[in-house]
């Protein structure tokens, strides 16, 4: 059986889809075979950020009310080897999603996928405490700023409440000149907030941002620092 994880964020903005196609990319260059769930449903972007947009005819809610099989929803990217995208609708919502639709749902795909990671929506709503159903573990992405911090924790707190044991967090968008600045959160003072598993800071770089908007994600490149940094944080998370 695989992992599934959750990527989740306290607010919009900390980069918590470019956080999960990363990872996933990662990982499947390492060999272990990936699914990037995207559950963003009537919003999702992964599609766009693996450059899969054009290659996606059926979504979740289509298996879901018996359109087609699962296999039809499931995308493989050709140009990363082992990774693969289900994609959510894309403007409308999926009536009737139940935490035993995401219990099921999990438990199937981690049947086939070495991992299994799930994009979720951004705050503390309904389809986040659907999602925890299903899940092994969570990673929160927040970035130095007060609100991220404050919002992250409170996810953190929810995801405890649902029973949620493996949790993690990493603080990413990390900009070098305010990094010490009395102006913003430090590194000590998230993790007396946060109180759980640090796995990685990430810098803010614009090959991230550009990745994002031509479908090739940055940590695909092997020789950059960028691979090497989600290399580091898979290796955290799956030990």
């Amino acid at each position: 059986m695989g992992t599934v994880l959750m990527v989740a964020s306290g607010k919009g903005g900390c980069g918590k889809t470019t956080f999960a196609v990363n990872l996933g990319c990662v990982m499947a260059a390492q060999g272990k075979t990936t699914l990037l769930l995207d559950m963003n449903i009537g919003l999702r972007n992964l599609d766009i950020y693996t450059g899969l947009q054009d290659k996606v005819i059926f979504d979740l809610g289509d298996f879901l009310t018996g359109t087609c099989k699962l296999s039809k929803v499931i995308v493989a990217d050709d140009e990363h080897p082992g990774l693969f995208l289900l994609s959510s609708p894309q403007f409308r919502g999926i009536e009737g999603l139940t935490e035993q639709h995401i219990r099921l749902l999990c438990s199937k795909l981690s049947e086939s996928f070495d991992c299994v990671i799930i994009d979720s929506p951004p705050g503390i709503g309904p389809d986040l405490c659907k999602l925890a159903a299903g899940i092994d573990k969570a990673l929160i992405v927040l970035t130095q700023d007060y609100v991220s911090l404050r919002n992250s924790d409170t996810v953190n707190k929810r995801l405890e409440s649902l029973g949620v044991e493996d949790l993690y967090y990493a603080i990413n968008r990390v900009n070098p000149i305010f990094w010490g600045s009395d102006g913003v959160p430090d590194a000590e003072k998230i993790a007396e907030v946060m109180k759980t598993a640090l796995v990685g800071i990430v810098p803010e770089d614009p090959a991230i941002h550009m990745g994002n908007n031509t479908g090739k994600p940055a940590a695909a490149d092997r020789d950059s620092y960028i691979y090497q940094t989600f290399r580091d944080i898979a290796g955290r998370l799956m030990e």
